[in-house]
Parts: C-alpha cells; structure tokens; sequence
C-alpha cells in the first residue's frame, strides 16, 4: 500500500501515527477539530513499551531534555505511609527492559510530536475542522484528497467510529479521576521526587510523580463514584471536591492537607468503550481510546495508542490489500489489549481492597521478592524489546 492516509483527531495517538506512516512512505493528512492544540490533563507516565517506539520514531533527545526517569515505582498505604511494594526502574528499566520510564507533562509530548510532524514532508495538518456526518466525503472536502485509509484517532467520544459496524460503545466505569499538580513545597515530607508512588485505600488510590517541567508533582486521585456527565474535559465543583475529600478522610492527615492544597483540581469520569469492532475490513480503523479505551489502573492508556500506531504502520507496510492489512493488525492488537485490561481491573480490586482482602494483599505483596515484582512487568514493559 503506498496511498494517501487520513488520521482524525491530533492527540497523542493520531500524531504518533501520523509520524510512524511517514517514517514508513506514507502521505498523511491529520485533521484535527481543535483550531488550536492544547492538551488538557497535566501528567503522563510513559513505560518501557511506549518510549520504545516513541525512540525508534527518532524522539529520544527531545524526550530526555524534559522527562523525568523515576528510580523506583512503589506502593504505598495510604494511612499508615508503610511501603507494600517497590519495583526498581531508571537504569534498571533501561537494562532489563531495554527502554526507558519516563514521567512528563502531557503538554511537552504533545509538542515533541507536534513539531516532528510539522517537519515531517510528508504529513499534513488540518485544524479547525470537525468530520461529522459521512467521513468519506468529508475528509476530502477538508484534505483535498480522497484517501485510501481513515484512522479514528479522536478519542473515547470518537465521530469516526460511527463509521465502522459493530464497534464498541462509551459506558461509565464506575470510578472518577482527579488530576492536580502540587509544588515541590506542598509535599515536602509526603512525596519523592525519584519515584512513582501509587497510596492505596480501601475506596481510593492516589498516583504521584514528578513532573521536570513545573518543579513539581502530579497526583492523579481515582475514587469510586456516580455517574456524571459524559464529558472528557475535567470540571471542578464545589459539591464534587466535597466527595473526593471525603474518599481520603480515613488517610493519613499528610496527604489530606496536601490534597486540599492541590491547584485547580479537576473531576474527569471514566469511561472505557465496550469490546468491539476496531476496523470495517475496508478502509476505516480505530485506535487507542477511539477502539478500547480502558481504565486508567494499569498506566497504559496512551502506551497502548502510541503501540497502536506503530503497529498500525507495520502492518500496512507491504500490503497491497487493506482490508487484510486491516485485520492483521486487529488480530495483532486483540489479546494483547485484552491482557491490559485483565490487568487494570485486577489493579482496580487490588489497590481498593477492604478488609481481608487488603490483608491478604499486603501480606502476597510482602512476600515477593523485587525480582519476581519486576518479572510480573516482562510482559508489559518488555513488549518489542530485544532478546536480553
């Protein structure tokens, strides 16, 4: 296949795409409804399996001026601040994984693949313009060519995916997140600015990492919520805070002072899109949230669109039917997305077990070795890796 491909939606995973087709021959036209791109949210953590491809796509330099390598990822007990678990990364993850971990702001990955594809010759960005309606006649009606392929790349509340019979549909997961950033400051004496430090609780967990960019941390608190409006831009409330305090009143008094001081905290639901279609066996496919967006447990949201991409790009490659090239890459991506998700809803019943269930998981966790916790990550952190 060396024809023209259109990608919707600029976020990461459309420009990853975007950049892994152009490295690979192919003429790419990103269009994009937002006039201008600013990426909402704050952190990201970006394991061995994403900042693998992101380096083959020729973007370490960029990455490592502005990410910050954590030398552990730990959990915590979010009362007692009695350490559960603790899984070495930095240089650890470069030699066991053959990759880094690195944790940054959203906005500086948007930007490092924004300006990659702004040099790349053979990508085209279109902003300001929305596909509704038949997306075959609107995508030429905004690139000015008819493509062979359209890539869904516009996230859980995809327009694109009406386009492709069968696909999954948008429901609630049950649970609510809250991003904020803190100053260095603020959590002086609760966090650490070398790891990644998951506190648990019997109806919350709260996730903190450094961020280079700020001098500072995002926290990202997860509680067991209602449904709210579907929305996947974050809102505040005063109502809303009241009950993502009160998730964490039973915690330790650090932590809920450092949460109270939090800037601008935002509520984002979760939502994950049922199993479905990812491709219409003709010239239309899915990726990244727009075909699985799953829970946030596992940490591996954006790792699986940017793995997505790539191997969307490798399975086109060569193919001179689309449609196979198309099932080749769902029948690639299907159990491998299915492992992720077994994994984030085992997190999910593990980080907010109560009673014995808590019990028994501290004292499994107490029990392995660092070698048999980092082995446990082989599988994901290690996929794409060359033969240690």
């Amino acid at each position: 296949m060396s024809a023209a491909v259109a990608i919707v939606g600029a976020g990461v995973s459309g420009l990853t795409a975007a950049l892994s087709l152009a490295r690979r021959g192919f003429d790419v036209d990103i269009v994009e409804q937002a006039a201008v791109l600013t990426e909402v949210g704050a952190g990201l953590q970006l394991s061995p399996n994403a900042s693998r491809i992101l380096i083959e796509l020729g973007l370490q330099n960029e990455l490592e001026a502005v990410w910050t390598e954590p030398d552990a990822i730990t959990l915590v007990d979010g009362k007692s601040l009695r350490l559960l678990a603790r899984v070495a990364s930095g240089r650890f993850a470069r030699e066991r994984w053959r990759a880094p971990y690195g944790v940054l702001h959203r906005a500086s990955l948007q930007r490092i693949l924004l300006t990659a594809v702004a040099a790349e010759p053979r990508c085209r960005l279109h902003l300001g313009h929305r596909i509704d309606g038949d997306a075959e006649q609107a995508i030429p009606a905004v690139t000015g060519r008819t493509p062979a392929l359209a890539v869904g790349a516009d996230g859980i509340w995809s327009r694109l995916r009406t386009a492709v019979p069968d696909a999954g549909t948008v429901q609630f997961s049950g649970n609510v997140a809250w991003r904020m950033t803190v100053t260095r400051d603020a959590a002086a004496g609760l966090l650490l600015p070398d790891r990644v430090t998951a506190f648990l609780g019997a109806r919350a967990h709260l996730v903190a990492y450094p961020l280079r960019e700020i001098d500072g941390f995002n926290l990202v608190a997860i509680i067991e919520g209602d449904e709210t409006d579907s929305v996947w831009v974050g809102k505040d409330s005063e109502g809303r805070r009241r009950d993502y305090l009160e998730a964490f009143s039973g915690w330790n008094t650090g932590l809920q002072t450092m949460l109270k001081k939090a800037d601008a905290p935002t509520y984002w639901p979760l939502c994950t899109v049922t199993d479905g279609a990812w491709q219409d066996g003709r010239k239309t496919v899915l990726i990244g949230d727009a075909a699985h967006a799953m829970t946030p447990f596992a940490a591996q949201g954006a790792a699986m669109a940017i793995e997505d991409a790539y191997e969307l790009a490798a399975c086109l490659v060569g193919s001179s039917n689309i449609g196979e090239a198309l099932g080749a890459f769902e029948a690639t991506r299907r159990p491998r997305i299915a492992q992720v998700r077994r994994r984030a809803a085992f997190n999910r019943f593990a980080y907010h077990a109560r009673g014995p269930f808590r019990l028994g998981r501290d004292i499994v966790l107490s029990m392995k070795s660092p070698e048999a916790l980092a082995a446990d990550f082989d599988w994901l952190y290690g996929y794409g890796a060359p033969e240690r």
